[in-house]
């Protein structure tokens, strides 16, 4: 038996209306794409949404959008995809990384403020594996200081917190639709923002600074998302809920049944989010009976697919100790050594998370009845 780590759901409805884009002979930007940003919007809870060609790029272009340029600083997280710090860098701003919670593995707001100097201009909270941010404290810090919120919610797909989608607290916030996210277009990425400026400069941004057609105003980008991919996302969103829904599930599933381990940490939301596990992510402590890396070995002999996000946190990576960063985030770099996710997708049948707990189960010598 194989157990993926990430397996996307796409069904019928999305090779029908791929099909139905392919005939139109529309294949790139165009009536599909303003269609999916439309109901994006409105499932985020915000006024504008902007397609774009990746994740990576909806950073870029909300962080050039917010006036984030060379000199400036932006405060984040160094235990997340390194797509996050890199948008920064791209925009010839350098990231400022404060350290993480280690229950939640997020961004910790008592860690912020002593980060912030006269070059900072913004906060870009990572809502990580799904779970939301500790949102009210990090606006108050925000607002405090007149700093601009770019939330990265790449992989926080209907996550909440205090009962408001993220994606809709900041100045902007950025989502990726790559295949292994909650919900998918194969490749793409979105902007949200309830601000008219951003919007129009997004837009100018994502396709050469040009408003009419071979008319620029700005330097601007080759970063749209086609027709045939918003078509993709447009069934995709419909079924987000159910996804998240499914995930949700699954995670309380393995939480009830690992719990009780030695030596295993579960994923935790704090109060006030809702996490919807883009990656179910336990930590592996010196009390189990194996390493990290062994455990990974012996999932892997049972084809059960995992995962490590993050083995290194950003600052520690060799492309950013070259540039002058140094190993001063001393909780992401205890995680990195501890975290695994385990497959947690809603394509997950119930007899392959019983598979996974007795494994687990049977490397802890922990001999409970599964339950169900």
């Amino acid at each position: 038996m194989k157990i993926n780590i990430a397996s996307p759901k796409i069904g019928k409805e999305e090779i029908k209306a791929v099909t139905e884009v392919l005939k139109s002979g529309m294949l790139a930007q165009g009536p599909k794409v303003s269609e999916f940003e439309e109901k994006f919007a409105r499932f985020i809870g915000v006024k504008y949404a902007i397609a774009t060609s990746s994740g990576t790029t909806a950073l870029e272009i909300a962080l050039r959008a917010a006036g984030i340029g060379p000199d400036d600083e932006v405060i984040t997280s160094p235990f997340t995809f390194i797509a996050s710090a890199n948008s920064i860098l791209y925009t010839g701003a350098r990231p400022v990384f404060a350290d993480i919670v280690e229950q939640t593995f997020n961004l910790d707001p008592e860690k912020i403020e002593a980060k912030i100097t006269k070059k900072t201009k913004a906060i870009m909270p990572v809502h990580l594996y799904g779970n939301a941010c500790a949102m009210t404290k990090i606006m108050v810090i925000a607002k405090k200081r007149k700093l601009a919120i770019i939330e990265d919610a790449c992989q926080a797909h209907g996550a909440e917190w205090g009962g408001k989608k993220v994606g809709s607290f900041g100045l902007a916030g950025a989502f990726s639709l790559y295949p292994t996210k909650n919900m998918t277009t194969g490749e793409g990425g979105m902007i949200t923002t309830n601000s008219k400026e951003i919007y129009d400069k997004a837009n100018l941004l994502r396709a050469h600074g040009s408003k009419i057609k071979y008319y620029h105003d700005i330097l601007g980008y080759n970063y749209r998302m086609t027709d045939i991919e918003a078509a993709i996302g447009i069934e995709q969103l419909k079924k987000l809920n159910k996804f998240n829904n499914l995930r949700i599930k699954n995670a309380k599933y393995l939480n009830k049944n690992l719990s009780k381990i030695p030596g295993i940490i579960m994923p935790e939301a704090q109060a006030g989010a809702k996490h919807v596990y883009h990656q179910y992510t336990i930590r592996i402590t010196p009390e189990f009976a194996f390493s990290r890396d062994e455990v990974v070995a012996k999932l892997t002999q049972a084809g059960i697919g995992t995962a490590i996000f993050y083995p290194l946190p950003i600052n520690e990576q060799k492309v950013y100790r070259e540039i002058g960063y140094r190993k001063d985030t001393p909780i992401a770099a205890k995680i990195s050594q501890e975290v695994i996710s385990l497959p947690v997708h809603p394509g997950l049948k119930m007899r392959e998370l019983i598979s996974m707990v007795k494994i687990f189960q049977s490397l802890s010598h922990y001999k409970p009845s599964v339950q169900i």
